[in-house]
């Protein structure tokens, strides 16, 4: 089983984060922020980044049109924020899905980046990990003190949005897959991003 990785990069410095990437034998970034820069974290600005993965011998790839949390296409915000299961439906999100598997094809192993450190709050990991996740490759979120895998996420998702499902109900028939279904996209209304009202 393949393995992809997910990082938010404001917990390390480059240095950190280069280290933790090659601990992890990460060959290429993608970088799934709709825009590569950062006014707080220069080192992360993509034309800095890239030169210094490549200083490590690793690959950079801007991913915005593919994972981007942002994208333009109206039609991808029937409820005023980003709906995650619409947008990963269409060409974009299917033919990044379909780069990454050929990377692993060749050999690579692959990180996807974004700001937000912790996974939970982050469309890398709801959005983009969950397709990964269901599409059979091992989900890893790496953070500044531990790992934590697509399964724990769901695990915190089930936990955030139905702390009683253990309890029998006699109203509420649905099945744990069911439940974690609605959690995801509870976090999606929570996280995604929202289009301005004009």
């Amino acid at each position: 089983m393949n393995t992809i990785y997910t990082v938010g990069y404001t917990s390390f410095s480059a240095g950190e984060f280069v280290r933790v990437l090659r601990e992890h034998g990460v060959g290429c970034v993608v970088d799934v922020r709709s825009v590569p820069r950062s006014s707080y974290y220069t080192d992360f600005d993509s034309a800095v980044l890239k030169e210094t993965l490549k200083e490590n011998g690793i690959l950079y790839r801007n991913y915005a049109r593919e994972f981007g949390a942002r994208q333009e296409d109206a039609s991808l915000y029937p409820n005023g924020y980003l709906d995650f299961e619409k947008f990963s439906a269409t060409a974009a999100f299917e033919e990044g899905i379909g780069k990454v598997g050929a990377g692993y094809a060749r050999g690579y192993t692959f990180a996807l980046m974004c700001a937000e450190k912790d996974p939970f709050n982050c469309h890398r990991c709801i959005l983009v990990g969950r397709k990964f996740k269901e599409l059979g490759y091992s989900v890893v979120h790496l953070e500044k003190e531990k790992t934590e895998t697509q399964e724990e996420i769901e695990e915190r998702l089930l936990e955030h949005y139905f702390p009683n499902r253990n309890q029998l109900s006699l109203f509420d028939t649905r099945s744990e897959e069911e439940l974690l279904s609605e959690a995801y996209r509870k976090r999606n209304a929570e996280i995604g991003y929202h289009i301005e009202e004009e």
